[in-house]
């Protein structure tokens, strides 16, 4: 029996309902973006960034366009650094929208942007980069097991180098205290919220605050497979069909289809669409 928890979230029932909801490979574009902004920058002396930057004090004297031109000012002025940080948070950023779906990876990615926002505008600052970090912090919560090169030689688990992400994060954090630049030091604070915010569920089951219990509704996997396999023999047809596409394991045999346990009954979905339909009820 598959267990998971019997109530979705506010979140999750906004992104079934608005599975247009967004930019399909937003990450793409907003790497891009920073990519060409950095390039600029080289032939510019920083002038652009220095436009383009969120400075409150700025935006209330009408530089509005800071509100919004900020998300894709680079993080390094150093074309190496700049590429391969970009490269980076592409690569997170559609490993993630992959896993959520397009509606909730850019429903994710606008509320960290409008929670850096509000608190830029209170402190007078706020960066990016730590919205763009989040978006590997999620990843690292998922698939804490799953290994990468770490500076493309060291094999190492990505919840290691989550962790270690976080301890440099609150190092500078201490630091910039300690300094007294506040708006230094509560910048990472608006990320770290939004974070929390949609991995909460996840939390909450890790630490106990929510009891899991089977559903009445989830579905018994090996009693589908075993009918599914039953009507293919009887039929001499396919043993698995896409409830979006109609695509069949006859149509593709290399092809992945899985049961969903959100919708009611047993629907099958292909690769394409497990994670980007809307829920049958």
């Amino acid at each position: 029996m598959i267990y998971r928890n019997d109530h979705y979230g506010p979140i999750d029932r906004f992104c079934a309902k608005h599975p247009r909801f967004g930019i399909p490979n937003l990450m793409m574009y907003l790497a891009i973006a920073q990519v060409a902004v950095g390039l600029v920058d080289l032939i510019m002396d920083g002038w652009l960034t220095a436009l383009m930057m969120f400075s409150a004090p700025h935006i209330f004297a009408g530089q509005v366009w800071r509100l919004v031109t900020f998300v894709v000012v680079p993080s390094s002025s150093n074309p190496f650094y700049l590429v391969l940080g970009c490269y980076v948070y592409y690569w997170t950023g559609q490993m993630l929208e992959r896993e959520w779906g397009t509606a909730k990876f850019n429903l994710f990615y606008l509320c960290g942007v409008v929670l850096s926002i509000l608190l830029g505008l209170a402190v007078g600052y706020a960066n990016i980069y730590y919205i763009n970090l989040s978006i590997f912090l999620v990843i690292a919560t998922l698939y804490g097991e799953m290994q990468v090169l770490f500076m493309m030689v060291v094999p190492i688990k990505m919840k290691w180098l989550a962790i270690l992400d976080v301890v440099l994060i609150l190092v500078d954090v201490v630091r910039f205290a300690q300094m007294g630049a506040w708006f230094f030091a509560l910048a990472p604070l608006a990320s770290f919220l939004n974070y929390f915010i949609f991995t909460w569920s996840f939390w909450s089951m890790k630490l106990g605050f929510v009891r899991r219990r089977a559903d009445p509704q989830v579905i018994n996997f090996k009693k589908a497979q075993k009918q599914a396999q039953k009507k293919a023999r009887e039929t001499g047809g396919y043993l698995h069909k896409c409830a979006v596409c109609g695509l069949t394991d006859e149509d593709d045999p290399a092809m992945e289809f899985r049961y969903c346990p959100k919708c009611d009954g047993y629907y099958c979905y292909c690769a394409n669409h497990i994670n980007n339909h809307i829920h049958i009820h």
